[in-house]
């Protein structure tokens, strides 16, 4: 007699799986979840204590269930910060477009220093690697050093023999975000998004003079604040605050420095501000990486926690099935075989049907 009043039949442990089979998978079941399936079994006349357990642990290694559902943000891995010590060692480079045409101009090539966030773009008709390579050439090497890594997403653009070799000659080292894990290069992104946000409020209508208004955008970007660093990437470049046209126009602040102006003096203190500009450097590092600190704090405590062991299966996301859905076509395929496990959540898969 259960709490409803109403007599069923108590099963024995053998006849559980084929009973939770029958109302979850064959023409009536519907392969619904845990609490609907030991519902039917309820209706069906059956019952054992643990029947909404058994009924839950049943759905969760359903095969057909396991291949049907999206992703979302809980089943990301764990954040791992990128930190880098030294100014102009680490770039990240992107291109965005194609915008509407500008000057004959379609695509920006778009490179930011992940220490400073300091932001190197430029316009450009075509994207290919030869302006790629001539753009690395005139502005990032001749101006700041040759870096010690490029990150950058698997473009044809990048990944090519002449970037390879280009890159080989000044013993660049390359690294690729891969489509799975995009936030590899995750600091192009952001400045990727920060800068088309600025262009599509100043460009006129027609957004044909998007070209012209580039470097305007640049300049605003990288005299802006940024809560990583404490202060703007302007700030951790030339080691001054930059002055804002307001302060040109506004004649109290001339009169100001006109009555109290010491040429010697003003020298002296520059003199001083370049010499605390490592200074003013680590404590920006100190700043991104309390910031990044609590980013993985709170990032790690809303993701689900999983313990992967070699030999487990796993099936594989199709990705661009989230992009382009087919229907009734499931977005989970294989299964695979787990082999390695990295550092920072990649792992090694083995398809075991092609060996």
């Amino acid at each position: 007699m259960c709490s409803d009043h109403v007599i069923r039949k108590c099963v024995p442990d053998e006849e559980i799986p084929h009973i939770l089979h029958s109302c979850h998978v064959v023409a009536y079941g519907g392969y619904f979840g845990g609490h609907k399936t030991a519902a039917k079994v309820l209706q069906s006349g059956y019952y054992w204590p643990s029947i909404f357990k058994d009924a839950y642990e049943f759905v969760k290694y359903c095969d057909m269930c396991q291949r049907i559902g999206n992703i979302s943000r809980k089943h990301e891995t764990s954040l791992a910060n990128i930190l880098k010590v030294k100014l102009f060692d680490v770039w990240g480079i992107d291109f965005m477009g194609p915008f509407p045409q500008s000057f004959r101009n379609l695509y920006i090539l778009i490179v930011v220093d992940y220490v400073s966030k300091w932001v190197k773009a430029i316009a450009l008709p075509t994207n290919d690697a030869k302006a790629v390579i001539k753009f690395l050439q005139k502005n990032i090497i001749s101006r700041f050093g040759t870096p010690r890594a490029i990150i950058s997403d698997e473009g044809t653009h990048f990944c090519n023999r002449i970037f390879d070799v280009a890159l080989g000659k000044y013993g660049i080292k390359h690294k690729i975000a891969t489509t799975y894990h995009p936030q590899s290069n995750g600091q192009a992104k952001v400045s990727n998004r920060e800068i088309k946000r600025i262009l599509e409020k100043v460009v006129n209508p027609t957004r044909k003079d998007w070209s012209f208004r580039l470097h305007g955008s640049l300049w605003a970007y990288s005299t802006t604040y940024k809560t990583t660093l404490g202060m703007s990437p302007y700030r951790i470049i030339y080691g001054k605050d930059f002055h804002f046209r307001l302060e040109l126009e506004h004649k109290a602040y001339w009169a100001l420095k006109q009555l109290n102006i010491d040429m010697h003096a003003t020298v002296e203190h520059r003199k001083f501000q370049l010499c605390d500009l490592d200074e003013l450097r680590l404590f920006s590092y100190e700043n991104a990486r309390i910031y990044k600190e609590k980013t993985k704090q709170w990032h790690d405590k809303h993701i689900q926690q999983r313990n992967l062991i070699s030999g487990q299966q796993f099936f594989l996301y199709n990705s661009r099935l989230k992009l382009f859905p087919g229907k009734l076509r499931s977005r989970w395929f294989r299964p695979f075989r787990l082999i390695n496990i990295h550092p920072h959540g990649a792992v090694d898969l083995k398809d075991e049907k092609t060996g």
